[in-house]
């Protein structure tokens, strides 16, 4: 007599999974804020724009120099400062500036897409781990009316027909079950990964349920996204930029103070010597650095135009798949109470002997597809729904 021993096995599977570290969604989030890679690389951008805003605010150190000569008077002694005039100081502060928010906002971006990635990857183990346990009941399912097959059977109330449709049956489902199972442990595996943890073995739970998104909540209507925000730093920076290479022909100038002494037949004590050290644009009118400074613009420029179009067009999108994400949950939902009860009146005639196998095997197989089904869509609206907000979010102001 053959039987199925996979629903035992799942069972093996389900019991050491749930041994592992339960994580609500929030706290997955919270990990993957804190040491998730994305956050890593960001907090690494943003240090070095601050770092470069700290440079553009500095001022030059001053030059001395001393010297000898055989001719009088033979010593020398100069101080060179250099002259950081306001209009080029403050375009270069500026456009740093500009450069130390735009990735201020890049930053505020990454943790925003963390984020979504950490809800995004915890909605998707939520709907595997649901097929995973769906399959498992189903299985088990399987395997009591493979059972009540035989034992109609022994009966004599039907045929050997049946039982091969009973077994075929359950080891279809049982294989199923079991790919759901290695599906689950792979989603596990994903989150742990966007939280930062170890991905080589099964190491948390999860603790939340799979239910469907709260209404979506309108933002103020001239909110701007970190997307577009960030773009328009970029631009403002590569505007300031560019002033400061147009107001950078003649160069840095230098105002030089020191001394020359010991005249031996001439006079003593100190000379003092002053002069200002100017950079003539004779040779080089920087014309280069400034078309370069310009293409910078105008690329920054089209960019920001870019990132308008693609967030709006992104949030539409976002929007679209939410509603519709939605309508589809309310409609599987009343689709799958409607499955359940025509699966277990299907299995109850059988029991009585009032329909044959294969229109129970029918209504079992469509009530699989309608739970599915219901778990795919549900995932889809709660993705949808993070998407929505990563696409929304705003940073605070710089």
């Amino acid at each position: 007599m053959r039987t199925i021993q996979t629903p035992l096995i799942l069972l093996a599977v389900a019991t050491s999974l749930s041994a592992q570290q339960p994580v609500t969604r929030q706290q997955a989030v919270e990990a993957a804020l804190a040491r998730g890679p994305r956050v890593v690389l960001g907090r690494s951008d943003t240090a070095t724009a601050t770092a470069l805003l700290r440079s553009a605010r500095a001022f030059e150190n001053p030059i001395l120099s001393a010297s000898y000569t055989r001719d009088t008077p033979q010593q020398h002694l100069a101080l060179e400062l250099p002259l950081d005039l306001p209009w080029q100081r403050g375009a270069r502060v500026r456009a740093a500036a500009m450069a130390n928010a735009s990735a201020g906002y890049r930053f505020d971006r990454e943790r925003a897409a963390a984020r979504f990635d950490a809800e995004a990857a915890y909605t998707r183990a939520l709907a595997a781990e649901t097929h995973r346990r769906l399959s498992l009941r189903t299985a088990l399912d399987a395997d009591s009316l493979l059972r009540m097959a035989r034992a109609r059977r022994e009966a004599g109330e039907t045929s050997e027909l049946d039982v091969e449709l009973a077994i075929v049956n359950a080891g279809q489902v049982a294989n199923t079950a079991a790919d759901d199972s290695v599906a689950a442990t792979e989603a596990l595996l994903d989150l742990q990964q966007v939280m930062g943890l170890a991905s080589d073995r099964v190491l948390i739970g999860l603790a939340d349920s799979l239910v469907p998104p709260p209404a979506p909540s309108s933002g103020p209507a001239d909110s701007v996204t970190l997307a577009v925000a960030s773009a328009s730093a970029s631009f403002r920076s590569a505007e300031a930029a560019l002033a400061l290479e147009r107001r950078s022909i003649f160069g840095v100038p230098a105002l030089q103070l020191g001394f020359d002494t010991r005249d031996p037949g001439g006079q003593a004590g100190l000379l003092p010597v002053i002069g200002l050290s100017l950079p003539l644009p004779l040779f080089n009118a920087h014309g280069g650095a400034i078309a370069l400074a310009a293409a910078e613009r105008d690329r920054a420029q089209a960019e920001l135009e870019l990132a308008r179009r693609a967030s709006d067009a992104e949030l539409a999108r976002a929007r679209r798949a939410l509603d519709l994400g939605a309508a589809k949950v309310r409609r599987d939902s009343a689709l799958v109470a409607s499955a359940r009860r025509v699966e277990a009146m299907a299995l109850l005639a059988y029991g009585e002997g009032a329909v044959a196998l294969p229109n129970v095997l029918e209504a079992g197989r469509s009530a699989r597809e309608a739970q599915g089904r219901y778990v795919d869509d549900l995932a889809a609206a709660n993705i949808a729904d993070a998407a929505l907000r990563f696409l929304s979010a705003q940073g605070r102001a710089r």
